[in-house]
């Protein structure tokens, strides 16, 4: 801006590396968009519900929140890798969503009362949601405090699928089924 004032008649153009990489992120956008509307769709089709397929998908906006949250721990810039560790993310978080969900669903057809049934799917779907969560931290740390310059450009992938499933699976244990109560309790 500083040199757009001061000689107007310049003209400049962003080419090379930053060219390409805004291209990617373009691309990459369009691309975290249909996979988000496929997703919904297939969720929708699964459950038979578009309303069950939007409380499913609420934990999208809290896992790009904890992936950047995540970085700000680590102090680690947020990068076009770090948007490959969200994407691999929201898949995580969306499975151990559709697993409560699911497990809320088969506790209402078989005659529970909702609070009922948010309660048992709940600590019914506690274990393997922790076990995910363990089992994808431990993995992934050992790759975040690495040194090397090989791994230097997976850290940020490592950084947003680490912190936004632990942060991510206390949304779920603990916020989510309070949603699906609150949110079924509304829709009836």
């Amino acid at each position: 801006p500083k040199l757009t004032e001061q000689f107007p008649s310049v003209e400049y153009q962003i080419k090379g590396q930053a060219e390409r990489a805004q291209d990617s992120g373009i691309r990459l956008s369009i691309a975290f968009l249909i996979s988000i509307i496929l997703i919904m769709m297939t969720i929708s089709l699964n459950f038979k519900s578009f309303y069950q397929s939007r409380l499913i998908l609420m934990v999208v906006p809290i896992g790009i929140f904890s992936a950047l949250l995540g970085h700000g721990i680590v102090g680690k810039p947020f990068s076009t890798l770090s948007v490959w560790g969200v994407v691999a993310l929201v898949g995580i978080l969306v499975n151990d969503a559709v697993v409560m969900l699911d497990q809320f669903n088969k506790n209402i057809a078989i005659g529970m009362s909702i609070k009922d049934a948010v309660l048992k799917a709940g600590k019914s779907r506690f274990r393997a949601i922790i076990l995910t969560t363990i089992t994808t931290v431990a993995g992934l740390y050992p790759l975040i405090l690495e040194k090397s310059f090989q791994a230097q450009f997976l850290i940020p992938m490592a950084t947003s699928i680490a912190f936004g499933v632990l942060f991510g699976t206390v949304f779920i244990l603990f916020f989510y089924p309070s949603a699906i109560l609150f949110w079924n309790e509304g829709a009836r």
